[in-house]
């Protein structure tokens, strides 16, 4: 377990310099919201790919985020995107009987990461006290890569004051989704999809 903890505040440290470096990208220092969106937009524009598939980034540690994560699944599917979640198409640790720590870590890693990799899209649950740490990695990842990125919130709760969202994962942000009703927020998406492509 120290080997993990240890892990994952590395790989959470790695993604905080990868999101800094993005963020001092100008030359001028200036690191206000609107440059680190632009910078977004100059990356978006180089992506590839059909422009369907999405990786569903977020916590799935309980039953009632499992649920949510399917329904918002269920949704950008009958719109016509390709969704990986991890919950389902992915590996989660409780069901690898007879693995390693150290082949855990690598298998896990190395599949969300390459979907992370292999998407246009990457939608970003940030519910939470502060959104899931594998999910702020996996987008630290897309964002890197140059990939589109969203986000949506349901959760009252919020760490940084006066902000809802530390502005280093809102700055890799299009656009987020808000409403504390999930299911007026999963019509809202809808209503959004009907008019635009993601």
């Amino acid at each position: 377990m120290k080997k993990i903890s240890k892990l994952a505040g590395t790989i959470i440290l790695c993604a905080g310099v990868m999101f800094s470096f993005a963020a001092c990208a100008n030359s001028n220092g200036d690191v206000s919201n609107t440059t680190v969106k632009n910078a977004a937009e100059t990356k978006i524009n180089k992506s590839t790919g059909t422009g369907k598939k999405v990786y569903l980034a977020g916590p799935m540690f309980n039953q009632g985020e499992k649920d949510f994560n399917l329904k918002f699944t269920k949704l950008l599917e009958d719109c016509g995107y390709q969704v990986f979640l991890p919950q389902r198409d992915g590996i989660e640790a409780a069901q690898l009987q007879g693995k390693s720590e150290e082949e855990l870590i690598k298998m896990i890693f190395a599949l969300d990461a390459g979907e992370v990799k292999k998407a246009d899209v990457v939608f970003m649950n940030l519910d939470g006290r502060v959104p899931d740490e594998g999910a702020c990695v996996e987008l630290g990842i897309a964002y890197g890569f140059g990939k589109r990125c969203y986000g949506f919130k349901t959760d009252t709760r919020a760490i940084e004051l006066g902000l809802e969202l530390n502005p280093m994962i809102s700055g890799c942000m299009i656009k987020i989704f808000k409403n504390y009703d999930g299911d007026k927020l999963i019509e809202e998406v809808k209503q959004y999809l009907s008019q635009n492509n993601l």
